[in-house]
């Protein structure tokens, strides 16, 4: 079934024990999320027991507090989740198809974000799962209905470093090179348009910008043109990337 206006219209909407306003989408079979910009604002929304697969497609919603995705079938979040619902403070993810760590990634945005459950899916069977998402997502208390112990979050930092500077197990889960990357070892070969070596000054100013990259996602994007020989050095005062 759809999430349709009509639906939305005739499901009930109360007052839950937290005082919060909350509406009922359970048991619908509903496969995605959508239409919601007609539902009045809502601090809660319970969507368990449906066929939804994908976290995302939200409206606007900054009095949003309560996700309730039970026993659906979600296999990915939306990268822009954060945006469309930057208060987020509980999101219960149980018995749903995460299975990789990569994928929990879009929860690291949520900065209000507190208690997160995420048992019962694929991705808790895999090593280290429970540290890298305390590393992740460092605002979150409650980790499958247990404390996040002060113990937890260090070995967390020692083992996945920062969110600015992760080790590389950390950025080879989330498929980006860490910041201690090598520009001596890369191998521009391939492409026989571009050139397959850098002075020593160029080496530099390559590690550089790579060490003042704002994000992880600007980390990828230079050592991925840099490995395919579309990092360009234009001059000694100048670094230019191409396309």
């Amino acid at each position: 079934m759809r999430l349709s206006v009509e639906l939305l219209a005739d499901s009930p909407s109360y007052l839950n024990p937290l005082k919060e306003r909350e509406l009922d989408l359970r048991g619908h079979k509903i496969p995605m999320i959508e239409n919601l910009g007609v539902a009045k604002d809502q601090d809660a929304i319970d969507f368990t027991d449906n066929d939804i697969q994908q976290l995302g497609n939200f409206p606007l919603s900054p009095r949003l507090k309560t996700l309730l995705l039970a026993r659906n079938r979600i296999t990915s979040i939306q990268a822009t989740l954060a945006t469309s619902v930057p208060n987020l403070y509980c999101i219960a993810l149980q018995n749903n198809n995460l299975s990789e760590l990569v994928d929990l990634e879009p929860l690291s945005r949520l900065s209000k974000l507190v208690h997160l459950v995420l048992a019962e899916n694929p991705v808790t069977r895999k090593e280290d799962y429970r540290l890298f998402v305390i590393w992740t997502c460092p605002t979150v208390r409650y980790l499958d209905f247990e404390r996040v112990k002060d113990a937890e979050r260090k070995e967390a930092e020692k083992l996945f470093g920062t969110l600015e500077d992760p080790t590389p197990t950390a950025a080879k889960i989330l498929g980006v090179k860490s910041r201690h990357f090598d520009v001596s070892s890369t191998d521009l070969r391939g492409d026989k348009n571009f050139k397959t070596s850098y002075t020593q000054s160029e080496k530099q100013r390559i590690q550089d910008m790579i060490r003042n990259a704002k994000s992880l996602e600007e980390v990828a994007r230079l050592e991925k043109q840099l490995r395919e020989g579309s990092l360009i050095i234009a001059s000694a005062d100048d670094v230019e990337m191409k396309g």
